[in-house]
Parts: structure tokens; C-alpha cells; sequence
């Protein structure tokens, strides 16, 4: 049933917390993440096809060992914002956010009246009955399930505007997509882009949203840490585990002849 989301009260609590984003659908995988030591993983639609039978075993492995199942939606659809949350989903993250109205849009599909729009139903999410409706409507109006990505110059352009809004639970950044947004091609360590990283971390510390980082060297790492930064995306389970099979392999292999 519905309850303070883990992830943001370990934060709330002075913790660290470290996501992994998913994109190699597996139930079994959800679970292995969770056992590796991760704290949320965000199941991926963005960019692949999942039906919904297979998101729903995700996140029924997801609540057996206690990680906590964020869902990359591909846009702003009030329907598939409330579906997901009423299957049990904690955030929703919103890719490639370029304007306040776009998230307050997501915070209205997500918030019951008077707060927002969604509409109610007595499902999974309640214990099929078990919290009563009203309990269950104060509990999710007073949530904070919405999680903006910000990865482009309308994106950054707009971060404080957004940051003013209800239910902003973090902030997440795509290095990537900024630096081709900004014309700078496929180069995430581009110092234009991490000084825009710096810059939104900032914005978002003085607006009391966690900023969430993804360091890509050991030098980034350690300026976060320095910064107090307490929330970590540890990049995609698809990456991590092709570099590790390659990595093994290069170590099976025959050692060239002198």
C-alpha cells in the first residue's frame, strides 16, 4: 500500500541513496539490483517496449526485496501517470523536461482534487480496500512522486521555475542528451556540460530538492561528495553488464605470443 517513499526519507534523513536505471527487462534482474545494495531502480519506457504484464512482475519483485520501482514514462499522459501510480509505481520520471507547465501537468495526473486531477480507484495500491479511500487520497496528496530529468538548454532554462512546484521529489540530470542538445555532440564530460551539472545541483540545494547525480570519473564523484550531494544514479544495468562480460572475457582470453 501507499507509503513515505524510502528513498526520499532515507534522504530526509541525512542518508545516501543510489539508484540504477533498467533497461534490460527482467523481473529477476529488479531483484538482483535490490540484493546488489541499490535503493530505487527506474524501469525504463522511454526508450524500450514493455507491455504492461511485464512491468507488473517488475514490480512485484521490485516490493519482495524492498527496492523501491520508479518508472521512466516516454511523456507527459495523465492516464499512464495515474495507471502506474495506482499499480504501485513510487515515482514517476519525467525524461527531457523543458518547462514548468510540462511537470505541473505530471503533478496534476499524479495529486487527487483539489490538489490535482487523477481519479481514484480502491486497487493494489490500497490493499484492495484495506486503506480506506481517504486515507489513501491524504496520503498521495501529501507524496512528492514526481522526478523531472533535465537534459537540455530549455530544460536548464527552466529548473527554477520548476523547482517551485509541489510534488518535485528529485531531480535528475542527462548529461548525454544536454551535450547534443548543445550542440556539442555525444560528450557528457564536456566542460560546458559539467559546469551546467554544477550549476543545476546548486539550484536545486537552494530550493531543497534533491539533485541526483551520475558520476562518470572519479574526479566528478568526489567534487559531488564534496558538495554534500546524497543521491547517486549508478548509469544503466544494460552498460554496467555488458563492460563486465567484456571484461571477463578479456581476462579468459589466451595471452598473445612473444
Amino acid at each position: 500500500m501507499i507509503r513515505q517513499s524510502p528513498v526520499l526519507e532515507r534522504i530526509d534523513q541525512g542518508g545516501f541513496v543510489f539508484g540504477l536505471l533498467n533497461s534490460v527487462p527482467s523481473p529477476l534482474l529488479c531483484e538482483m539490483i535490490a540484493h546488489a545494495g541499490y535503493h530505487f531502480v527506474i524501469l525504463d519506457m522511454e526508450h524500450l517496449l514493455r507491455s504492461g504484464d511485464e512491468l507488473m512482475h517488475c514490480l512485484r519483485a521490485c516490493e519482495s526485496v524492498g527496492i523501491s520501482p520508479w518508472l521512466r514514462v516516454p511523456e507527459v499522459d495523465a492516464k499512464l501517470i495515474g495507471r502506474a501510480l495506482d499499480a504501485g509505481v513510487e515515482a514517476i520520471v519525467l525524461p527531457r523536461v523543458e518547462s514548468a507547465e510540462e511537470v505541473s501537468r505530471a503533478v496534476s495526473a499524479a495529486f487527487f482534487p483539489p490538489r490535482g486531477t487523477r481519479g481514484i480507484t480502491g486497487g493494489r495500491v490500497t490493499g484492495f480496500g484495506c486503506l480506506p479511500l481517504a486515507s489513501y487520497i491524504e496520503r498521495a496528496n501529501h507524496a512528492r512522486p514526481i522526478v523531472p530529468m533535465i537534459e537540455s538548454a530549455a530544460g536548464v532554462q527552466a529548473l527554477p521555475e520548476i523547482l517551485q512546484l509541489p510534488g518535485i521529489g528529485m531531480v535528475l540530470e542527462g548529461a548525454l542528451d544536454l551535450a547534443l542538445d548543445l550542440q556539442l555532440g555525444p560528450d557528457p564530460l564536456h566542460p560546458r556540460v559539467w559546469q551546467t551539472l554544477q550549476d543545476m545541483a546548486q539550484a536545486c540545494t537552494a530550493a531543497g530538492v534533491p539533485f541526483c547525480a551520475n558520476p562518470r570519473t572519479p574526479e566528478q564523484h568526489q567534487h559531488w561528495q564534496a558538495l554534500g550531494i546524497r543521491s547517486y544514479l549508478a548509469g544503466e544495468d544494460r552498460g554496467l553488464l555488458h563492460s563486465a562480460l567484456k571484461t571477463r572475457l578479456a581476462g579468459l582470453q589466451p595471452s598473445p605470443k612473444t
